[in-house]
């Protein structure tokens, strides 16, 4: 429909020159750009430029005049004259009111663009402010302002305004700076902030994979203040900037310069992605070197004041720089504009009706400001036929809604009228402009508390139609990017995506060395076992938890399982075999000893002492069984006493077993049999009492002052959590074996030297050998035990105990078992009572004696 409109537009409006006026006729349509009304608008649009008319020349604050016409500020201008008529010929927002408008050029300079400012701060009525101390009852000449278009202007002009708390709504100026309120109380705008825009580029850079890129700005406020506002969220978002700079404005031979450089950096590098946040003209002037020099081509993200010039898009030579994209505010379609300008342009072509307005609105401020737009006069269809639907036009046309929405509430209007009567002052107004909500051609908008409207973008991309590039939306921005790749082409050998990166992509498991100052140039390093790749972009790896474990190359951690020495392994279950066998062979021992209780053989191994000695053995191996399976504080603190404690019983019936072979043997036979009486009789028990008593003072010492703990080893195995009972101190630890030591130590002195006679038993070689089992054991853990792994040394200590009991049984009660059931014959008197009570030397006498004891 637009298509269609522009059409009829063109063919009538030719037909009317033609028929009317000729080619170049005059037109009165700069004196459209003023109506009175019960409140004024001011406006600022960019109808000319001031280029070559020397401004910075100036030796006197004369008058200046602008020469080259812009025919987007006009369509800017008409578009907020249409949106005044519709409020004007409605009755929803203002009912029974007419607001009036009054537009000016600014020629895109800030000095220009003062001399109307002062105007609409005349007082009502005049061509002159009044200086006064409160200026809360001064009415200006107009209510608020619309304009100006460029940030460089909204920064002069804002703080102007803000001093009076004037109302003034942009509809182009995008710098982030405009949003603050200390400095702009007053201005709004029906634009994003540039920081809107800047992110989405961010995040189209992230989503293609480009983060090695190139950053150029205008030498102005918005390409300088885009460009930093790019560099800083470029750079927290993990994207380098490898070449930054600016282009000059106006160009200039020794700055330019610099810009030459800087593209050279770029085409020499491996950068294919620039990101240039600039004007218009600055985009021309580089794109103009860039093809003169024939530049490689290049991926250009473009700011939204370049995306759309036909500056910029008509240059020669612009499908050869590359690809072109960037985003494009949305809007609402206006589809009856191009129709309300061509009524305007015949309008101003009938004399008519600029007679009609010569009479109705005369020009007061003619004298002041000179001519509004004298080029608007000579303007056709055919200049203003390629930005009748410029995305821009709606936001001036919004503007205006805006204003009217908050003049709504401050004049309480309902249907039927606006009931209060008393004037409106521009701060009043600005009371009802924050937050506001409006609608214009039914998009909904509200200002924030920045002043800022949430409007979406649109990601534009340059496909080119000769002679002008077809802007194709690939994706849109609503606070989160989505892309369209299926849309999207590119200027690559066989359309692929270019890939802009320093370095390549790391794998998993890897994180980033850092080569350099550019935190994207890097090498790719393993994590190690035990660490961890938390996010892609991390510098360093990340320690597992103490409870987790990881291994190399790995992007999480796991959780440890618990280790200890388990019942079902094979250590373990050979170990209870061997267990087993001993307790076997002590408790078959023991009974057999029982059975034979009254022989000779058992009497001289002890008697009861010798079953006593037995049981404590058995009970020696089964305390082994504190070892295995999960370690707790019960077990932990009853293995040494539980194991020692048997121990010593069994010992000392051998330690006293010993000392009667010593007496024996070593000492004159009348001493001999006095002592051997008290070895045998009721008071030896109290030396197994006494020993088994010294045995457990030093374990309930070792209890209290190095009570051993449950301890949960984390880093002792790679990928498990070793559970064992922790011994504080190992000197406590060696000397709970002191006692049982001491009774070894003693047996086999006793025992080592003593001779035996012919055909008679020779019970000291048992026990030597039987305590040098005991040596050979305890001797062999401490190095053993000292130097295996942590976690085995529980099943260490088992073996030790077995052995221990093993060798016992093996070289003192098992010989005596094996005459017991396989030479009865030699269960005599004679063979083992007469040997222990007479020992080798001994007298006739001390055999008679030996008699007399039977």
């Amino acid at each position: 429909m637009p298509g269609l409109a522009l059409l009829g537009l063109t063919a009538l409006l030719g037909l009317t020159a033609l028929l009317d006026h000729g080619e170049g006729a005059t037109s009165c349509l700069s004196q459209q750009l003023r109506m009175q009304g019960d409140y004024v608008l001011g406006g600022l649009f960019p109808l000319g430029s001031a280029e070559g008319t020397g401004l910075g020349d100036r030796l006197q604050p004369n008058a200046t005049v602008c020469t080259r016409f812009s025919s987007l500020g006009l369509l800017w201008a008409l578009a907020v004259k249409m949106a005044v008529e519709e409020i004007n010929n409605g009755s929803a927002l203002l009912p029974g009111l007419h607001l009036g408008y009054d537009l000016f050029d600014t020629c895109s300079e800030p000095m220009v663009a003062m001399k109307p400012s002062l105007v609409f701060m005349a007082k009502a009525g005049s061509c002159s402010i009044a200086a006064y101390c409160n200026y809360t009852q001064y009415q200006p000449r107009v209510l608020a302002v619309i304009g100006p278009h460029s940030s460089e202007l909204a920064l002069v002009t804002g703080k102007f305004f803000s001093f009076f708390l004037v109302p003034q709504v942009s509809y182009g100026a995008s710098t982030d700076r405009l949003s603050n309120r200390e400095i702009f109380p007053s201005f709004f705008r029906t634009v994003p902030s540039d920081r809107v825009q800047v992110a989405a580029m961010v995040e189209l850079l992230q989503e293609l994979g480009w983060n090695w890129v190139a950053a150029v700005g205008s030498d102005d406020e918005y390409g300088r203040q885009g460009l930093s506002l790019f560099s800083g969220l470029a750079n927290a978002r993990g994207i380098c900037i490898a070449h930054e700079g600016l282009v000059p404005l106006p160009p200039g031979s020794l700055r330019l310069g610099a810009l030459q450089g800087l593209l050279r950096q770029v085409n020499q590098s491996s950068v294919q992605v620039v990101v240039l946040f600039s004007s218009a003209h600055a985009a021309r002037t580089l794109f103009s070197y860039s093809i003169r020099r024939k530049l490689s081509p290049r991926v250009w993200v473009a700011s939204e004041a370049w995306l759309t010039s036909d500056l910029v898009m008509t240059l020669p030579g612009m499908p050869g720089v590359g690809t072109v994209l960037g985003f494009l505010q949305q809007g609402a379609p206006m589809p009856e504009f191009p129709s309300y300008v061509r009524t305007r342009l015949a309008l101003a072509a009938d004399p008519a009706f600029c007679a009609s307005l010569d009479a109705e609105q005369p020009g007061l401020e003619e004298h002041v400001v000179g001519p509004r737009c004298p080029q608007c006069d000579h303007v056709t269809l055919e200049n203003l036929s390629a930005g009748l639907l410029h995305h821009q036009t709606f936001a001036a046309y919004a503007a205006v809604y805006g204003v009217a929405q908050a003049l709504h509430n401050t004049l309480r209007c309902n249907a039927s009228g606006c009931p209060r009567r008393e004037p409106v002052r521009p701060w009043q107004l600005l009371e009802n402009m924050y937050h506001v909500s409006f609608r214009a051609r039914g998009l909904a908008l509200q200002f924030d508390a920045s002043g800022n409207v949430n409007v979406d973008y649109d990601l534009k991309l340059w496909v080119w139609q000769d002679p002008t590039p077809e802007l194709r939306t690939v994706g849109t921005f609503k606070g989160r990017l989505e892309l369209w790749r299926s849309q999207m082409c590119w200027h690559t050998p066989g359309k692929q995506q270019p890939v802009s990166q320093c370095s390549r992509q790391c794998k998993e498991g890897q994180v980033r060395r850092v080569k350099g100052f550019h935190s994207c140039c890097y090498d790719c390093v393993d994590c190690k076992a035990g660490s961890y790749q938390r996010n892609p972009d991390d510098l360093l790896c990340t320690q597992c938890d103490q409870d987790q474990w990881s291994p190399d190359r790995s992007t999480r951690c796991f959780p440890r399982k618990p280790m200890f020495l388990a019942w079902g392994e094979p250590a373990v279950l050979l170990l209870l075999a061997l267990l087993a066998l001993a307790l076997g062979l002590a408790l078959a021992a023991l009974g057999l000893f029982l059975w034979h209780s009254d022989s000779p053989l058992v009497q001289a191994s002890g008697g009861p002492r010798a079953c006593f000695g037995l049981a404590c053995l058995g009970l020696v191996c089964l305390s082994v069984l504190l070892f295995p399976g999960q370690p707790g504080p019960a077990s932990c603190l009853a293995q040494q006493p539980l194991f020692h404690l048997p121990l010593t019983g069994c010992l000392s019936t051998l330690f006293l077993q010993a000392a009667e072979i010593f007496v024996g043997s070593e000492l004159p036979p009348s001493w001999a049999e006095k002592m051997r009486g008290r070895l045998r009789g009721p008071r030896a028990w109290l030396v197994v009492l006494l020993a088994m008593l010294a045995e457990a003072a030093w374990c309930a010492w070792y209890l209290v002052a190095f009570p051993p703990e449950v301890v949960t080893d984390w880093r002792v195995l790679p990928t498990e959590a070793l559970v064992h009972c922790h011994v504080h101190s190992w000197i406590s630890f060696g000397l709970v074996h002191a006692t049982n030591a001491m009774l070894a130590f003693l047996c086999f002195l006793g025992t080592f030297l003593v001779q035996s006679r012919p055909g008679r038993y020779n019970g000291a070689r048992g026990l030597t050998f039987a305590m040098l089992a005991y040596f050979i054991t305890w001797i062999s853990f401490v190095p053993l035990f000292a130097n295996v792994h942590v976690a085995y040394q529980p099943a260490v200590q088992m073996g030790a105990i077995l052995l221990c009991a093993l060798g016992i049984l093996a070289t003192f009660h098992l010989p005596k078992c094996y005459l017991l059931l396989q030479r009865p014959e030699l269960n005599t008197p004679e063979f083992f009572l007469e040997d222990n009570a007479r020992a080798q030397g001994s007298s006739g006498r001390g055999g008679e004696n030996r008699g007399k004891n039977k």
